[in-house]
């Protein structure tokens, strides 16, 4: 993934739940609507709680992908 595929970055790794999503609560809120957030965390709950959190917010999970123990979530932020 590329810079340009998203507008800013939470990293997340070394953080467990119910760190990474707490910070991601924050840190959406600095995109504007419609961009586009990426996540980095080395929690495996993360790979459930993120996408609960996206459907309960109404952000749009683009992506997620997980490579060398780390799991990286693409989120476009909801209105």
């Amino acid at each position: 993934m590329s810079a340009s595929e998203y507008d800013a970055e939470l990293d997340a790794r070394g953080l467990f739940c119910p760190e990474p999503v707490m910070m991601l609560h924050n840190r959406i809120n600095d995109v504007q609507p419609g961009g586009v957030l990426r996540v980095v965390a080395t929690d495996p709950s993360t790979t459930r709680d993120i996408p609960r959190f996206c459907q309960f917010l109404g952000h749009e999970l683009i992506s997620r992908a997980e490579a060398d123990d780390l799991f990286i979530f693409l989120i476009r932020r909801g209105q």
